[in-house]
């Protein structure tokens, strides 16, 4: 799936060395649960993502640069009847300018395109202060909490509002 400067692709084997740098960087990963830093574990983790994916369990993507460049990653899982989870949302230094609303939008497209689902749901950590503001502009409603996480919701229709004013830039 392609926007204006970012696409989203399937993760492969081939992708374990890039995704390893990116989750054990600090500065990205503050967030995020730990991952082992062998390389190995990486591979075999995406092998056994793989079987997920065929089954429709999960779906980790890759997210590029449109000249092929990767510069982040995102998954979407924890899918239920009527919703589906996203997050493991990653975008280093090479990302565009937009690429953090362009790969959002790439997302909800694939979960309710692709998929066919009505509403995403997902967590954010309390302290990830511009990614709940992020979530919040684009009209995610919060619906609960916990000691570590605020819980939202979105809806297909609260996307698509979000997605009109930007379609110029976007496309």
């Amino acid at each position: 799936m392609k926007s204006k400067t970012i696409s989203i692709r399937l993760v492969e084997e081939m992708d374990a060395q890039f995704i390893l740098q990116l989750r054990l960087n600090t500065q990205y990963s503050k967030y995020l649960t730990e991952v082992s830093e062998n390389l190995d574990d990486q591979i075999n983790w995406i092998r056994n993502y793989k079987e997920d994916e065929r089954s429709g369990i999960q779906y980790y993507f890759i997210i590029e640069l449109n000249d092929g460049t990767p510069c982040g990653t995102v998954r979407i899982y924890d899918i239920k009847q009527d919703s589906f989870g996203w997050g493991s949302w990653i975008l280093n230094e090479s990302k565009t300018r937009y690429a953090a609303i362009e790969s959002a939008f790439l997302v909800y497209k694939y979960g309710f395109e692709k998929l066919g689902f009505k509403k995403s749901h997902f967590d954010v950590m309390k302290g990830n202060v511009g990614v709940i503001s992020f979530h919040k502009k684009m009209g995610a409603k919060q619906i609960g909490e916990d000691e570590c996480n605020f819980y939202f919701e979105i809806t297909k229709e609260q996307v698509e509002l979000a997605r009109q004013p930007l379609i110029g830039k976007l496309q």
